[in-house]
């Protein structure tokens, strides 16, 4: 997939685009058949899959206070965009000057002399440009000016339910990563690198790698079992997010124990996929009552975890075709 950072980058036009324009943040089954749509769709035209989307999120520029934590970080984001088989993603910089563009200037700058869009996929409530004057009816009418055409998408829903980020950051407020699964198509995780803490899971005999993360939501304070990947190996784990209560700690912390593991990793990067939440954090009259609590969870975590597999971005992408015609068709090189 070929990344493209700025409007400057934008020269001739590219050719015969498929596009679709959004946020994505989560990259969630609604988001993926948006994909799919835009995949099949340029496999049927001879045409480019391109998603077009913004770094910062608008709203941390136009609203801070309002601007929801993101689901994904942007490398996240950008590693699952590419996981759905799109050729070309351009991250528009999205700052005062882009917000005040007009839906003229957005379609003509971007759409059209940047990319030489070909068919444009938009989702039903999708809205641009400056006070969000560019909709549905206003893209078929400048597709009928510039010779693309324009695709609406309904809502995508299972059960009823619409597949939204909103729906993902409130499951995860309640602490129900296993449910989670059913809008995400694929486990929560955060990336984190392990750092020096106060040796108090050592201290009780579960030592813990304590880690820092650029993930700005995460689930529920409590304690949950989990997978982790360090060196591309899976080992299960038991998770805690919160503040220490028993200890007083003001500050949010997390800290994992690696089950059956004895390696030094401070400053390695690890991958925690969240399976299950076990209990809430509790408060305990003595270190000794906090011990056996741990031993619990790390009992319940193993039955939990013992023959669990997780979901990860690979396995459940199809690109809408065969991927063997897909090596063979045009890419955005």
């Amino acid at each position: 997939m070929k990344i493209i950072r700025s409007l400057q980058e934008l020269g001739p036009p590219i050719a015969d685009t498929v596009v679709t324009i959004g946020n994505f943040d989560g990259v969630h089954l609604g988001h993926r058949e948006v994909f799919r749509r835009v995949v099949a769709k340029a496999h049927e035209l001879d045409g480019v899959a391109t998603v077009v989307t913004f770094n910062p999120h608008p709203l941390k520029v136009l609203a801070p206070l309002q601007a929801p934590r993101l689901l994904n970080t942007y490398q996240e984001k950008e590693r699952l965009i590419e996981a759905s088989c799109i050729d070309l993603l351009v991250i528009l910089p999205f700052d005062q000057a882009l917000a005040q563009l007009s839906a003229r200037e957005f379609v003509e700058r971007v759409l059209v002399k940047g990319l030489g869009v070909k068919h444009l996929i938009i989702g039903y409530d999708y809205a641009f440009g400056n006070n969000r004057e560019g909709d549905a009816d206003y893209l078929r009418e400048q597709g009928r000016s510039y010779g693309f055409t324009v695709e609406v998408l309904g809502a995508v829903a299972n059960a009823g339910e619409t597949y939204s980020s909103t729906g993902v950051r409130h499951r995860l407020a309640a602490g129900d990563v296993a449910g989670v699964v059913e809008v995400l198509g694929r486990h929560f995780t955060l990336e984190g690198r392990v750092v020096h803490g106060l040796k108090r899971g050592a201290q009780l005999g579960f030592p813990t790698a304590n880690l820092v993360t650029d993930k700005e939501i995460l689930p529920r304070p409590g304690v949950y079992a989990v997978k982790i990947k360090y060196a591309e190996r899976l080992y299960d784990g038991v998770m805690n997010i919160g503040f220490n209560p028993t200890f007083g700690l003001e500050r949010i912390s997390l800290e994992a124990h690696i089950l059956d593991f004895q390696q030094d990793i401070y400053g390695q990067n690890l991958r925690v996929y969240f399976i299950e939440r076990l209990r809430d954090e509790l408060i305990f009259q003595s270190v000794s009552a906090l011990a056996e609590q741990i031993a619990q969870d790390v009992s319940q975590a193993r039955r939990v975890l013992t023959g669990a597999s997780i979901v990860e971005y690979r396995a459940y992408l199809d690109c809408g075709y065969n991927q063997e015609s897909r090596r063979s068709g045009r890419r955005c090189e």
